[in-house]
């Protein structure tokens, strides 16, 4: 349990891909169709929400000129061929049509760093109305060792998060759902046994979460990015080395962090689909 921080340069803030048009698509409807499932805000956090959509704007076209263009108070998206009255909507709404991250907002308060506001389109199995309000050390509370090991070291992280620094880190998990919108899911036990050792490079999926953290200089708030890789098993472990390292991984996992990722449901599959291609001679 580590929080591998790694310095990010300022162009490589957000990520913008061949999946930006469909994601983009997908945050929209989740908008229109559940928009209490992916979108919050706490009372007081408007100043760092205006704060989030105005830096990220002036980011967006100064590093992707061709993509974005601002002209007033409209911005425009030529990738998608949007326009958006900026003053027509609210600030981190708009800001999380615009990217493929998912962005949290997290603010100092007596009890420590607290999530005061968040769109959340693509939750690895967490549910925004559940953790809103709360401070970190209670959003992740379910987390096996988080309060013992990480939620010193996160709330002191936080408190030093330098403004003009951008920190990041990678998460993961292997799930049997390639779904992005998955609220729900963890401490499943109960065994799949339509997936084998045979098949689960099929029907297996790594799943990445690029994590970035900004301080905003005007509120204080600390801007949460989250982007969401999804790959099938087959196509994310391309040689017996990569193969041996997740397996390597997944064994290290404690008993509890196995339970909470629902690991118990295939892992023994897991495991031998690795193993085989690891002890394989060449490379897919």
């Amino acid at each position: 349990m580590a929080m591998g921080l790694v310095a990010v340069p300022e162009t490589a803030w957000f990520e913008i891909d061949e999946r930006y048009p469909a994601e983009l698509a997908e945050r929209a409807r989740l908008l229109t169709e559940q928009r209490a499932e992916v979108y919050g805000a706490e009372p007081g956090s408007q100043k760092a929400r205006a704060e989030t959509l105005t830096l990220l704007i002036e980011h967006l076209t100064r590093v992707h000129p061709d993509w974005f263009e601002r002209d007033g108070t409209t911005i425009f998206n030529h990738l998608t061929g949007e326009h958006w009255d900026i003053a027509a909507f609210d600030p981190l709404e708009l800001a999380g049509r615009l990217v493929q991250e998912d962005l949290c907002l997290i603010e100092t308060s007596p009890e420590g760093p607290r999530l005061t506001a968040a769109m959340l389109c693509f939750p690895s199995r967490w549910r925004l109305h559940e953790k809103l309000g709360h401070p970190l050390a209670e959003v992740h509370g379910k987390v096996p060792f988080y309060g013992e090991r990480l939620a010193r070291p996160v709330d002191r992280f936080m408190a030093h998060v330098r403004v003009g620094h951008i920190a990041g880190r990678l998460n993961w998990s292997v799930m049997d759902d390639p779904t992005l919108f998955q609220p729900t899911g963890k401490w499943r036990t109960a065994h799949d046994a339509t997936i084998t050792e045979q098949y689960a490079g099929g029907r297996l999926f790594l799943r990445v979460e690029r994590q970035t953290l900004r301080r905003l200089p005007a509120s204080g708030a600390v801007l949460f990015g989250i982007r969401v890789h999804v790959y099938p098993l087959a196509k994310a472990v391309t040689s017996p080395a990569i193969a041996a390292c997740l397996a390597a991984a997944v064994r290290a996992l404690p008993e509890e962090m196995a339970h909470y990722k629902s690991l118990p449901m295939f892992q023994a599959a897991l495991l031998a689909w690795l193993d085989r291609f690891a002890a394989s001679s060449h490379p897919r």
